[in-house]
């Protein structure tokens, strides 16, 4: 598979996420996006996880985006204590 494809797909994969993401939570996509990236889940989680990930139902990678986002932003603000 050519890189260009391969970059394609990871963000596709992403975008569907986030915006799933969004909606699931009641929020719009460029919040959920701003929280993702904020905590580098879009690079660390979701692109770098691409293989594993896009192999399981988009129910179960919303699922797994969110409970991750929330564990990771709980984790950052115990940080800043």
């Amino acid at each position: 598979m050519s890189t260009s494809i391969d970059v394609y797909r990871k963000v596709h994969f992403a975008v569907m996420a986030i915006e799933a993401s969004a909606k699931k939570q009641n929020v719009p996509g460029q919040e959920m996006h701003r929280r993702l990236r904020a905590q580098g889940l879009i690079h660390n989680r979701l692109f770098r996880h691409y293989e594993l990930l896009h192999t399981q139902s988009l129910g179960w990678v919303v699922d797994d985006t969110i409970e991750t986002l929330h564990n990771w932003e709980n984790e950052a603000k115990e940080e800043a204590k």
